[in-house]
């Protein structure tokens, strides 16, 4: 049985270690205690932040706002299908012209996202030059398994509804088995009639890309977009990717909020007078991502794009790396094989699932 002393003794190291967490709790992961607005100096920072260089030669913006159930949830989304979704509150187009005042010049979009038409709307009302935005779009899994007519007819869709003759990056969304190099090939046609200036790959297993890179096609991607964080850091995927060359685009880089009282996190963010998603972006800049942040609230835009003014130690890098379990990396493998055929004349099976990937 303790002594008094000791019992003592632990009980004041409890209450303080509770007191710390919940210092850092309302100091790092309290969003709605912090109000964030744009200045001049936050949207130069933005407008001029630093850029990635893409194997082409071409200048990445590290930073960008992704569209993604900005102002429309797609019906087969996975919280859409659960039901755990509610309808958005603000349009798209209201959410893009405020990243845009808040200086992202950088934005993520796709005919997935079924909000493209908005977008362009904020794009043409902004007044910013087309030289001066860098678009990105993919392609979804039904039109790339109806083949490259339309494929095409889609690009154009997209060319218009963003209100530009073309598009600074255009991505396959996921590699649907028996479909996606002949896309991909489709794709490199678009590009040089010039609707298109880079290619990438999104969702791409390290063995979709190998089978797409062998099959005789004349522009490697220039990215891949990948769900990428402290959390699923799958470091022999990304290393194979970067060894080749292949810039890569990270979603989810927040975690969809759902890390915010994480201790790791949270010890980190108060030692920097941080918050939580701040860390959390400055870890994917710091590795040479290009981070992708989304919110519908112009406070947290700002907030989200604040990771250029301080740098985490070695020993902090190491520890968010070592994040990731393999309970997660068996839930990207679940993902991963339900999504290479959702919403195609597959959906549901395994047919051509590949079923033995590098997983981590």
């Amino acid at each position: 049985m303790r002594s008094g002393a000791t019992a003592l003794a632990s009980l004041l190291v409890s209450r303080s270690a509770f007191a710390f967490h919940s210092v850092l709790s309302k100091r790092a992961t309290s969003r709605t205690m912090t109000t964030f607005a744009a200045t001049e100096a936050s949207r130069a920072t933005l407008i001029n932040c630093p850029n990635i260089a893409l194997s082409d030669g071409v200048l990445h913006p590290a930073i960008g706002f992704g569209t993604y159930k900005v102002g429309f949830i797609p019906a087969s989304a996975s919280a859409a299908v659960a039901g755990e979704e509610s309808e958005p509150q603000r349009t798209a187009r209201e959410c893009v012209a405020d990243a845009l005042d808040c200086g992202y010049r950088f934005l993520e979009c796709a005919e997935f996202y079924g909000n493209e038409v908005e977008v362009g709307k904020a794009i043409a009302e902004s007044g910013i030059k087309r030289e001066d935005l860098f678009l990105c779009s993919k392609v979804w899994t039904t039109t790339i398994e109806k083949g490259p007519e339309a494929i095409r007819a889609q690009l154009e869709k997209t060319l218009s509804d963003l209100g530009t003759t073309y598009i600074d990056l255009y991505l396959i969304h996921w590699p649907v088995p028996g479909k996606h190099v002949e896309a991909y090939k489709t794709l490199e046609t678009l590009k040089k009639e010039g609707k298109i200036k880079g290619l990438g790959v999104s969702n791409y297993a390290l063995e979709d890309y190998l089978e797409l890179k062998e099959s005789s096609i004349e522009f490697p991607p220039l990215v891949n977009q990948i769900e990428i964080n402290p959390f699923l850091y799958r470091k022999n995927t990304i290393d194979a990717f970067l060894k080749d060359g292949v810039v890569l685009q990270s979603y989810r880089s927040l975690r969809d909020g759902k890390a915010m009282d994480d201790a790791t996190l949270l010890q980190i963010a108060e030692s920097h007078g941080k918050t939580v998603a701040q860390i959390l972006g400055r870890w994917c800049v710091q590795h040479g991502f290009v981070y992708m942040p989304k919110s519908v609230k112009k406070g947290r835009m700002v907030e989200n794009a604040l990771v250029f003014d301080f740098e985490l130690t070695s020993e902090e890098m190491e520890k968010l790396d070592s994040l990731t379990t393999q309970e997660n990396i068996q839930k990207y493998v679940d993902l991963y094989r339900k999504c290479v055929n959702r919403d195609t004349s597959k959906d549901g099976s395994m047919d051509g699932v590949k079923m033995a990937i590098t997983e981590d």
